[in-house]
């Protein structure tokens, strides 16, 4: 009887120190994608610091007019172009995880076709951009502004059609060393275009913005190409990329995934037109332009999360190890968690600096020092909503992430944030006070779906999702059985 407890004892100890290693190992795989990633992303908002601060530089109108372009721009086009790429995410992670490679580079190709043809009306949109913010937006001279600074940027649309499947094809082999050396050579590029181009107004700004992109692009792939990275994975583009039954299970997962991103990115930008219609609306636009990059800056840390657990989730889903995507899925929550209150410490510390880096104007530095630490406290939903978001793409269930947005976006926080600003006064941090409820209560729905998620069912799922007709003769004998798989009230397995 001794002998038999001192066996179960140690099998116990036994399984709780493989059950350790696991996770030593599962949070290890993360930090070696999230980790570039984030150092990739901050590389980026460096970018976007320095067009901010030739803008400011230019003055307070042309950073006025500046931020309603960029928030525009992102509205209207970076958002969905982002969106979409996202679509193939899932379906290149489960694939490798499967072992199929060819799925990978055929979502690849289509991705890149797709997101050209989406360029071209939102290249209309912006260049009727004017016409379509004076209902928003009465200064006429801003408008005007923005609308050249749009037109100058229309060659990065291109540009982020070719970049975004790109980085998705590479993260999802786990690939980011070349993203962050690009992205570094770019940005160091981006500050002399600036300043040459800088006595051109905001058109230069614009142009150095393109021409920036352009260079990363451009450096991706070259290094991508010598360093041989793409052996064993990549094909080329053939008819079989046009059959129309192969499109299905990118446009599934792409529509969803678009809105889900656009719905977020989309409040943030209302936040910027809404400014238009409060007391001071320059020094607001001006504001709200500065705190907008400090969000993006902060989310750049559980955006890179998001992006490495749903790779990760993918790739065990797709190799049918459903335990072992469920403890990366809660690996990410918690790190997130920790992201958030560190997020909250930074923008409490920094509000009485942060906004001197952009501009001198009083009237902006005050409006930014307010709303600051309402900002980190958003950060504390923001983060962990957003790894989540990450998991569910990696589970295929972009259109779950949508509803989500959706309902704590626009049937919560956006009511509130109009009733605080205007009807309640509270002007500028009535609109960051919208935003609070909206994050609160879109972490707390995103969490409760994770904590629900039936992960054997969702390894079921991703078998089916990546069986593909991959016949040489392109015939349609294996029909893709992703619509059926897609519906989650029907039991693929």
């Amino acid at each position: 009887m001794i002998e038999s407890k001192s066996g179960e004892n140690m099998n116990d100890r036994e399984k709780e120190r493989e059950e350790m290693w696991d996770v030593i190992e599962e949070a290890k795989t993360l930090w070696e994608v999230a980790f570039p990633t984030a150092v990739t992303g901050v590389i980026m908002y460096a970018r976007s610091m320095v067009s901010m601060v030739f803008m400011g530089r230019l003055g307070e109108k042309e950073l006025a007019a500046g931020s309603l372009a960029i928030a525009f721009a992102n509205i209207t086009g970076y958002s969905v172009l982002g969106g979409l790429s996202l679509g193939m995410e899932p379906l290149c992670s489960q694939a490798l995880g499967a072992k199929r490679p060819k799925v990978l580079c055929m979502t690849l190709h289509r991705c890149v076709i797709f997101l050209i043809c989406s360029s071209i009306p939102i290249s209309v949109v912006w260049m009727n951009m004017s016409k379509m913010m004076v209902i928003v937006h009465k200064n006429k001279d801003i408008n005007s502004m923005a609308q050249r600074y749009l037109v100058f940027l229309l060659p990065d649309l291109l540009t982020n059609s070719l970049l975004h499947p790109m980085r998705v094809y590479l993260r999802a082999q786990k690939v980011t060393n070349p993203q962050t050396l690009a992205s570094l050579a770019g940005t160091i590029l981006h500050i002399p275009l600036n300043l040459a181009l800088l006595k051109h107004g905001l058109p230069g700004v614009a142009a150095a913005s393109a021409a920036s992109s352009f260079a990363i692009l451009t450096m991706l792939m070259v290094y991508v190409w010598i360093s041989g990275v793409q052996k064993g994975t990549w094909t080329r583009p053939t008819r079989e990329c046009l059959r129309i039954t192969g499109w299905e299970p990118l446009l599934k997962l792409a529509a969803p995934s678009c809105v889900s991103v656009c719905l977020e990115w989309w409040w943030y930008e209302i936040m910027i037109l809404l400014c238009g219609m409060l007391l001071h609306p320059t020094s607001s636009l001006a504001s709200m332009g500065i705190l907008i990059q400090t969000t993006s800056f902060i989310y750049v840390f559980p955006s890179s999360l998001a992006l490495a657990v749903s790779t990760r989730v993918g790739h065990q889903l797709g190799a049918n190890s459903p335990r072992r995507a469920r403890l990366s899925a809660l690996l990410s929550v918690f790190f997130a968690a920790i992201l958030g209150f560190s997020a909250l410490l930074f923008a409490s510390s920094m509000r009485r600096f942060w906004a001197t880096l952009f501009t001198s104007d009083p009237h902006i530095l005050r409006l930014t020092s307010q709303a600051l630490p309402i900002l980190g406290l958003c950060e504390l939903g923001n983060c962990p909503q957003t790894v989540s978001c990450g998991v569910l793409r990696g589970t295929a269930r972009p259109n779950v992430a949508a509803n989500v947005n959706l309902a704590a976006f626009y049937l919560l926080g956006l009511p509130v944030a109009v009733a605080l600003a205007f009807c309640l006064h509270l002007g500028f941090c009535g609109l960051w006070l919208g935003l609070l409820s909206a994050q609160v209560s879109c972490a707390g729905l995103m969490l409760y779906t994770i904590g629900t998620t039936d992960w054997d069912y969702q390894a079921c799922r991703a078998q089916l999702l990546t069986t593909l007709d991959l016949s040489a003769n392109g015939s349609d004998a294996h029909k893709q059985p992703l619509i059926a798989s897609l519906d989650n009230n029907t039991t693929p397995c």
